[in-house]
């Protein structure tokens, strides 16, 4: 491997200007290439030295270790299907597909060309979010009895009026997967896999340009990882209609022996945290959100993951924080599952 990765970035919106920042911040990578169909002199970054395309495949034929893929949903697996069949590695923003099928085919693609998938769930590494695992691992709170998630969110008109593809069925696939699919992500990571879905859905916002619900409430139950005959009960209740700006992203975890709480805009504080025989947690919390003008996105921990994904090609080190290309195949799964409920 060189000295330096070699990045290359496609789709350079609101994310693809974030991982573009975050590899040119990085001493051991290098944003050797950018694509997008918009024209260079219209991209809101300064690219320095990288070379400019606009068509993928001239994009692919580059010299390049890792292939960033921040475009639409719907051309997720696409593209990384065929950025994996030039061998290169790949980074998928989430989704990593918008069907079940399609996220295997990538993981069989990348078997079959020995190359990387890293999957974006940056959120992991949020410091509150890292504490809450470790409580759950050390049985802290005993047998595990509710777990509630609340996304509470705003997306507003012109998001989706000043975009080709958000709030398309087809391109976008709903908040579940566009807004939300981070903290069914960590629900997953913590506790696995989600069990006997009933969901009800939505619309509190006018649909001329938005196919699918904006609200949303999953029931579900999740297996507690101590206790084999225990089963937790477990809500998701999410929305992307708040007036005027994000309002809260908490997960609140209530045990035999004690309650948690990660709470603020972004979960990034520890709301509430009452455990027996426990202190108080001494946590360094310092996180930011992706601030897209706008709008608001989740916790900015995209550094992080770029560094992630350089030590493990560059050193073989690995991290237990990062989306592992089943655990995406997984998120995108659970969704369908909840989706399929949709009328």
């Amino acid at each position: 491997m060189n000295q330096k990765i070699k990045f290359g970035i496609v789709g350079i919106g609101h994310i693809g200007v974030r991982h573009a920042q975050c590899v040119l911040d990085n001493p051991r990578a290098t944003l050797s290439a950018m694509c997008d169909i918009v024209e260079e002199k219209y991209l809101k970054i300064d690219v320095g030295d990288a070379v400019f395309f606009t068509d993928f495949q001239e994009f692919l034929s580059q010299e390049l270790d890792v292939i960033n893929i921040c475009t639409p949903n719907y051309l997720h697996s696409k593209m990384a299907i065929d950025a994996l069949n030039s061998k290169k590695h790949v980074i998928i923003e989430k989704p990593m597909a918008l069907c079940t099928n399609d996220a295997q085919e990538i993981m069989d693609v990348a078997k079959r060309n020995k190359k990387s998938v890293f999957g974006v769930m940056q959120n992991r590494f949020s410091p509150t979010v890292v504490w809450l695992r470790k409580m759950i691992q050390q049985f802290a709170l005993g047998d595990i009895n509710l777990i509630l998630v609340n996304c509470f969110w705003n997306r507003n008109s012109n998001y989706y009026l000043n975009s080709d593809w958000h709030g398309s069925l087809i391109k976008d696939g709903g908040p579940l997967f566009t807004q939300f699919s981070h903290f069914i992500d960590i629900i997953n990571w913590i506790f696995g896999d989600f069990y006997s879905i009933s969901a009800e859905f939505n619309s509190f916002r006018k649909k001329e340009y938005v196919e699918f619900e904006d609200s949303g409430i999953i029931n579900f139950t999740l297996k507690n990882p101590q206790s084999l005959s225990n089963t937790i009960r477990s809500t998701l209740t999410y929305t992307t209609s708040v007036w005027n700006k994000n309002f809260e992203s908490s997960i609140t975890v209530i045990g035999e022996r004690g309650t948690i709480k990660i709470g603020g805009q972004y979960m990034d504080k520890i709301s509430y945290c009452d455990i027996k025989d426990y202190d108080k947690p001494n946590v360094n919390i310092n996180t930011q959100c992706n601030d897209y003008g706008d709008y608001t996105g989740s916790a900015s921990n995209h550094d992080k993951m770029i560094q992630t994904v350089i030590d493990q090609l560059m050193f073989n080190k690995q991290n237990s924080h990062f989306l592992s290309s089943q655990d995406g195949v997984d998120v995108v799964n659970i969704i369908e599952r909840i989706y399929s409920l949709r009328k």
